[in-house]
């Protein structure tokens, strides 16, 4: 295993173990929220993705989850909180950040990431070689762009 390899398992295993965002939504009254139920029927991980959305400038103001799973679908719903808490992101650099991972994961290792706009979600990278984990790693992105679709209808 090289030491990048290393890194990003440590990485995963870290966000693993003390997850970033897991726990409740405290949105703010005026703030349009959405919530989505993922659930992977092939391993039984599932989470619940919540979102607030600040109805005048359409940034995520906050994302919270709650879930259970193997340690690679929880860690990337933590890297998905971490990514989402630490840039004021709006409803289109979520979806364009989402449609990034899915691209890295679905690859196999065929295209190159794009490290300034996934930050440590490229950790993931070396799960796109494992198709029994795509899933897993995707679960909770996937919840957030059914959470993105959900808030677009709100303010339509």
């Amino acid at each position: 295993m090289s030491g990048l390899d290393s890194l990003y398992q440590e990485l995963i295993l870290d966000h693993s173990r003390r997850p970033i965002g897991k726990g409740e939504l405290a949105a703010d009254a005026s703030a349009l929220t959405a919530s989505h139920h993922e659930f992977n029927p092939s391993c039984g991980d599932e989470i619940d993705v919540r979102i607030a959305v600040d109805p005048d400038t359409g940034k995520i103001d906050q994302l919270a989850w709650q879930g259970q799973g193997c340690s690679i679908s929880m860690a990337s719903a933590s890297v998905l909180a971490q990514l989402v808490r630490d840039e004021e992101i709006d409803l289109a650099e979520a979806q364009r950040r989402i449609d990034a991972f899915r691209e890295m994961i679905q690859t196999r290792g065929e295209s190159e990431p794009d490290e300034d706009l996934l930050g440590d979600a490229i950790a993931f990278q070396g799960v796109s070689k494992f198709v029994m984990r795509v899933k897993c790693a995707m679960l909770g992105w996937v919840a957030l762009e059914a959470d993105l679709r959900h808030i677009e209808a709100q303010r339509a």
